[in-house]
């Protein structure tokens, strides 16, 4: 054993003669090697005996193991798929603004304008309408959005499964159309919290946040929210301001049939529209109408009813306006109220029936010798002596141009500057009968010259402010001094720049319309001076008051009572032997003045009664020529048809200090239009007293002015 020469080797061969009786032996299938064993064992092991073959029970042992070997592999994906979807899920989640932070969006305020009865002028703000709550809305209309939009509304909780696998089936099968799974609850969150994107995150979040609002909210909360947010097309967010758009009227006051074609609007409010696809929409509506009928919210006799007397959405009348109007009440807002923050209720001084007429009268003329006389714009502004705007219409067609020329556009005046020339004059010593040589003038190389070219000698003022001759007028504002007529204008509510110059007196210094007429009003109220208002009181929409406009508001006394007197006569007498005479209303006593510039880029008329002050202007914007078109003719009929509508019923009132006018037998007309009241129409034969001395005069104004 030492050297080992004696060593033997383990072995599992058992000795001859001993194999049956003990089986060492590894068969290949055990031995480690695979393959090789198996070929090595093929070669020398022929002859050895094989070890015996697995039962047949072992090969059925297998079978379930796949199957189960199946199952487990689904069950792994399954629950790797839901831990894939929660990650997903997370991470959108993380996107959104922490639970806890979530507040619903305050819905932008709603600006609701009325005119002074009450009625609605227009809607201002994002949205287009106010909000409105469930119990004022007829049960039918929130009704109308479950049946068509989300039927189980009441029943799941901010996601519908089953809504969604309806949705699918009816999709794969082709029966009712496309349809899609959301939830009313859904699409609410999509309007206050997402965009409109139609993406797989967007339908994550939209559920997430669903949920959420599910939570924190009861589903008449919710259907509220949505009826207030909701699109509808035509800028109307919420179903007041798509009553209002559409049907003219508020949706407390909608029929079933109009609730019916809202209700189905929302699924695509450009396709859609009743006053474009009003097939489609009715359509759409009979589909809304059904639904409702089979889920129990409405009687088979209603059904009927609605059916048989489709929607109809109303047409816009006129040109609009009311907008013009309502644009200006927007420009004024802030200086009251300043930042809105709530649904607001304006009242406003806009009478309807002179605001109709004022639109009726402008687009009339402007349709009738538009063409002709080559004037494609206008603005008219009517208001009471105290400032109180009545009627403001701003151009031809508002759905054409919202530029609201009554209240921005600058344009020169013309001859319908001159009275604050004339009062400038007055002011100082000159009166009506002072009479002024007519005959050519001229100012450093400038030579103005009458309409008509020709001039008439010594003429009063009286006479000269009528027939609007330029000459007098020139020399009137030479002789006070142009500085004195722009503190004149601008004392009377004039707030343009105005040049200080010769040609001031021929109106030549831009303003808008209503700046001119509101400056006229101190004529009409016996003197004192005015600030336009429109805005009479704001309220929110529960009642709370926000401002109410106080009863002085003006400039205080800006001409002196006998001035505004010896003013109004002269004025008056534009409509007797002047420029005005086709404007005459029969049985009212009025003043005004025509105006017109040298090039025929602009003609005005403004005019006034006790009651009334309105000014119109006509012209293009782009500053083309007219064909001759005067304050004397156009701007004057357009004038006298609004007038004849704004007085008609009302009891005539009479001019500050008409007292004092010359009767029509004193007063010398060149053409009176053949009215019996003027017999002595072409009598030229009266001569007007010799002024006084200036010096005189100015004393006694200025005595009378401030007490002295």
């Amino acid at each position: 054993m030492a050297n080992g020469r004696d060593r033997r080797e383990p072995v599992f061969d058992a000795p001859a003669g001993q194999a049956g009786e003990l089986e060492f032996r590894l068969s290949p299938e055990d031995r480690a090697g695979g393959t090789m064993a198996r070929r090595r064992a093929s070669r020398n092991d022929d002859d050895r005996p094989r070890r015996p073959s697995r039962p047949k029970k072992a090969k059925r042992r297998s079978g379930r193991s796949f199957f189960s070997k199946l199952v487990y592999a689904g069950l792994v994906l399954c629950l790797w798929g839901v831990i894939g979807l929660g990650g997903v899920v997370a991470y959108y989640a993380s996107q959104l603004p922490p639970i806890d932070q979530l507040a619903v969006p305050k819905r932008p305020p709603n600006i609701a304008i009325m005119a002074s009865d009450g009625s609605l002028l227009a809607n201002r703000g994002e949205t287009g309408g106010r909000t409105v709550t469930l119990k004022e809305l007829p049960p039918y209309l929130p009704k109308a959005f479950v049946a068509i939009e989300d039927r189980r509304f009441y029943d799941h909780f901010g996601i519908d499964p089953v809504g969604i696998a309806r949705a699918v089936y009816r999709n794969l099968s082709n029966s009712g159309g496309l349809q899609g799974g959301s939830t009313l609850t859904q699409q609410l969150a999509k309007n206050l919290f997402l965009t409109q994107e139609r993406t797989a995150s967007r339908k994550i979040q939209e559920a997430i946040l669903a949920l959420w609002l599910e939570r924190n909210y009861s589903k008449d909360q919710l259907l509220e929210l949505y009826l207030n947010r909701v699109y509808f097309g035509a800028g109307a967010y919420g179903v007041e301001a798509a009553s209002q758009r559409y049907y003219g009227k508020s949706a407390r006051n909608v029929s079933l049939s109009e609730a019916a074609v809202l209700a189905g609007l929302v699924q695509s409010p450009s396709r859609l529209a009743p006053n474009r696809y009003p097939d489609r929409a009715q359509a759409r509506a009979e589909l809304v109408i059904a639904a409702m009928n089979e889920l129990g919210f409405i009687t088979p006799g209603m059904t009927k009813t609605a059916l048989g007397a489709p929607a109809e959405p109303v047409r816009p009348a006129g040109a609009g306006s009311a907008n013009y109007a309502a644009d200006y009440v927007m420009d004024v807002l802030d200086d009251f109220v300043g930042t809105v923050e709530s649904d607001i209720v304006v009242s406003t001084s806009i009478e309807p029936s002179m605001q109709t007429a004022a639109e009726r009268v402008l687009v009339d003329e402007l349709n009738a010798k538009g063409e002709k006389f080559n004037v494609s714009q206008g603005a008219l502004v009517a208001l009471q002596p105290d400032g109180a705007v009545k009627a403001l219409v701003g151009g031809r067609n508002y759905e054409t141009s919202q530029f609201n020329r009554a209240i921005a556009a600058r344009r020169q005046p013309g001859s319908s500057f001159k009275p604050f020339v004339y009062l400038t004059a007055i002011e100082r010593g000159y009166t009506p009968e002072t009479v002024v040589d007519d005959a050519p003038v001229s100012y450093k190389g400038w030579a103005p010259k009458n309409y008509d070219r020709k001039y008439r000698g010594p003429i009063a003022l009286r006479d000269a402010l009528a027939l609007s001759l330029n000459t007098i007028a020139v020399k009137l504002n030479m002789e006070v001094g142009p500085k004195a007529v722009v503190q004149t204008a601008q004392r009377l509510g004039i707030s343009s720049p105005l040049q200080a110059n010769g040609s001031l007196a021929l109106g030549t210094s831009e303003v808008t319309p209503l700046e001119l007429v509101s400056a006229y009003a101190a004529f009409a109220n016996g003197g004192i001076g005015v600030v336009p208002y429109v805005i009479t009181q704001v309220k929110t929409t529960d009642g709370k008051l926000v401002y109410k406009r106080p009863n002085s508001g003006g400039l205080g006394r800006v001409i002196d009572p006998g001035v505004v007197a010896q003013m109004n006569d002269m004025m008056h007498n534009t409509f007797v032997i002047g420029t005005a005479q086709k404007a005459q209303v029969p049985g009212w006593p009025m003043a005004g003045k025509t105006g017109t510039t040298d090039d025929y880029k602009d003609a005005w008329f403004v005019g006034f009664t006790g009651n009334l002050v309105a000014g119109v202007w006509l012209g293009n914007d782009d500053g083309t020529l007219t064909k001759r078109v005067t304050g004397g003719n156009l701007p004057t009929e357009v004038w006298h048809n609004f007038m004849t509508i704004a007085l008609k019923d009302q009891q005539p009132v009479a001019l500050p200090g008409s007292e004092r006018f010359r009767t029509p037998s004193d007063v010398p007309v060149a053409n009176a239009g053949g009215d019996p009241r003027y017999a002595n129409a072409g009598d030229r034969s009266w001569v007007p007293p010799a002024p006084q001395r200036r010096a005189s005069r100015e004393k006694n104004f200025f005595e009378k002015l401030f007490g002295l």
